[in-house]
């Protein structure tokens, strides 16, 4: 079975006060169909920095990163967006949801973007799928902190992405309603056989991954399960 995403020695570099900083070094890692990853590692450990770079929206200093098959360091910014498009999701910890729509509009854009004649059909399934057919109209303002987060699942999954990036997505939760979320993404990750990439430094949470991995010093190191 082929790999959905390898990456290969990369290494990121950033400029800091007239000086090169060091934030990833060799990283290593490579992703099949299906599996559960977890990344681990404390704040500022570079966590956010790998997930940007693996999903193409932003350039490493040095390796090769491929996404389905294909090398993102010769495509340009508009082939990675589409790429991107075609077959990635992202849940993130603010929610990222656009404040001028209601939820069942937040849900709707990634499938009108790809001129889906059934968008608002499968948007509300989804979002009964959450738990969320009482809200299809509210803003994201009216909306708790944890319908906020069950929308932008919605909103990820309704287009059956193939790989979901998930960084920090209990972050801005509180423990009762961080576990909900959780299983609720567990449970649409298991139906619809994405491979997911969670990004946390819960190692609770990393544990129920097929698979998990500590990020420090800017090495990716692969945890045991024994």
């Amino acid at each position: 079975m082929p790999p959905i995403l390898q990456a290969v020695d990369v290494v990121k570099h950033v400029q800091h006060a007239g000086s090169s900083l060091s934030i990833l070094q060799g990283v290593n890692l490579t992703l099949y169909p299906g599996e559960t990853v977890a990344i681990v590692g404390a704040s500022g450990s570079g966590k956010s920095t790998l997930l940007g770079l693996l999903a193409g929206l932003d350039h490493p200093s040095g390796g090769q990163i491929a996404l389905f098959g294909k090398p993102l360091g010769p495509l340009d910014e508009d082939a990675r967006a589409r790429l991107r498009h075609q077959f990635v999701g992202f849940v993130f910890q603010s929610f990222q949801l656009m404040p001028a729509l209601t939820a069942l509009e937040n849900v709707m854009l990634p499938l009108e973007l790809a001129g889906d004649p059934e968008a608002e059909s499968q948007a509300k399934a989804m979002l009964e799928r959450v738990g969320l057919s009482q809200r299809l109209d509210h803003l994201p303002k009216y909306l708790s902190g944890g319908e906020q987060q069950r929308v932008a699942l919605a909103r990820a999954f309704v287009a059956s992405p193939k790989l979901l990036f998930a960084d920090e997505p209990t972050g801005n939760l509180d423990a009762a309603t961080g576990a909900q979320i959780i299983s609720l993404m567990f449970q649409l990750n298991r139906a619809q056989g994405t491979t997911l990439v969670l990004v946390t430094h819960d190692s609770a949470l990393a544990s129920r991954c097929d698979r998990a991995f500590h990020l420090t010093g800017g090495k990716l190191v692969e945890l045991s399960r024994e």
